[in-house]
Formats: structure tokens, C-alpha cells, sequence
């Protein structure tokens, strides 16, 4: 007797094909799952200044076109002038009027002919002085500049340009509070404390009403009768 024929239901292929591709894939890498949104975002916004940062040109670009690299257009040109370049601050917000300041209120200070004239005199001599030093210490930067720049420096050069710029620049810096020095001891207490106010100096307002501003050869002996 034939045996009866088997009779495959349609199923039965369909769930043969479907163990056969779960087992493909099973074998294959699994991709990682994606982060949630806000993760994503934040990833982002904490990376862009780490980007930005990265192309931030430094706050020197364009000076390596400078002639003295340390030294702005600016900067030479007061030294080569004899400014003060904040040089006397020590001097000048503490008490001590320098001459330049002094000259440009004369009328407010009622300076007498002596004491404008030591002043005018006090002024010309610090210029010059200043002046001077000024041109030694673009000279010196330049020197030092130089060297790096045609790769010749050495510790040995670099200890030398940079004492002889350090001696420079305290003689420049002492040149000017010198001045302010002197230039006290020409007028009186009140003047001084007038100018303080004229200056616009915090405090200098309770000093002013000490005493008047007066000029005169007898108010400036009574100043340094006062002072000393």
C-alpha cells in the first residue's frame, strides 16, 4: 500500500524562514541605541566653546608685525616724548602734584612768579631727563628684540640686555617720581590740598579746607615751616 503524501502548510515554510533570519541577524553586530534628545542637545552646546576655543586667535596677533615687539607705536613714541606713562602714580595719588599738572593750573592754584618759574625749570629739567632714558630704552628693547629675532640670544646676552633694560627703566621711573618730590616742596600745604580737589582725588575735598590756596614768597616759607 503507497503511503500517503505529506501536505506542508503554508505556516510551516513561513516560520522556517523566519528561524533562519533570526538566526542571521543574531550574528551581527548590534548598533548602539541613540541618546534621548535632550542629551544630545546638551552634548552639544557644552562642545561648541571647546570648539570655539580651539580656533581663538591669540590676543597678540598683529604685533609680531611690530619693529619692536614689545614695544607699541605708542609706547616708543612717550618714551621718545618724555611722557609720564603712569610712571609717578606712586607719588602723584598720594600727595605729591607733579609739575606738568601744576603748570596747567596755574591760575586755579594761584602760583606766584617764583613758584611758576621752579616750576617751568623743574618741568624742563625732568623732560630732558626723561627724554633721554626714553631713547636708551627703545634702544635696548630693539637690541633685545633683535636677538630673538635673528636667533642669536644666549642666557648669558638675555641676563645682560635685560639688566640694562631693568637699570633703564628704574632710573626712568625714578627720574619722574624725583620731580614730584621737588615739585612739592614748591608749594604750600594748600596748594597742595587744592590741587588734590582740582585733580578730582577721593578725600582731597576735607583736606582743601585746611587751607586756602595762596602763593607769595611769605605763604611758601610758612609751607615748609609747615612740612618740616
Amino acid at each position: 500500500m503507497r503511503a500517503a503524501p505529506v501536505v506542508l502548510s503554508p505556516t510551516w515554510a513561513v516560520d522556517k524562514w523566519r528561524r533562519l533570519f533570526e538566526s542571521l541577524f543574531s550574528i551581527l553586530p548590534r548598533p548602539l541605541p541613540l541618546p534621548p534628545m535632550k542629551t544630545t542637545l546638551a552634548l552639544l552646546f557644552l562642545t561648541l566653546p571647546l570648539a570655539a576655543a580651539a580656533v581663538t586667535p591669540s590676543p597678540y596677533a598683529g604685533q609680531e608685525t611690530r619693529g619692536i615687539k614689545a614695544l607699541s607705536a605708542k609706547e616708543q613714541a612717550d618714551l621718545l616724548a618724555g611722557k609720564g606713562m603712569g610712571l609717578a602714580k606712586a607719588a602723584e595719588l598720594n600727595g605729591y602734584p607733579g609739575p606738568a599738572h601744576v603748570l596747567e593750573l596755574a591760575k586755579e592754584l594761584s602760583l606766584s612768579a617764583e613758584q611758576r618759574a621752579k616750576t617751568e625749570a623743574l618741568f624742563q629739567a625732568m623732560e630732558t631727563r626723561a627724554k633721554e632714558l626714553g631713547r636708551q630704552i627703545v634702544d635696548a628693547e630693539r637690541g633685545l628684540d633683535a636677538l630673538f629675532a635673528n636667533k642669536q640670544v644666549t642666557a648669558a646676552l638675555l641676563d645682560e640686555h635685560l639688566a640694562r633694560i631693568g637699570a633703564l627703566q628704574a632710573q626712568l621711573r625714578a627720574a619722574h617720581l624725583a620731580t614730584h618730590l621737588e615739585q612739592v616742596r614748591i608749594l604750600t600745604p594748600g596748594q597742595v590740598a587744592h590741587y588734590q580737589v582740582l585733580r578730582g582725588y577721593a578725600g582731597a575735598e576735607l583736606a582743601a579746607t585746611s587751607e586756602p590756596p595762596r602763593g607769595g614768597a611769605h605763604d611758601h616759607a610758612h609751607g615748609h615751616a609747615h612740612r618740616h
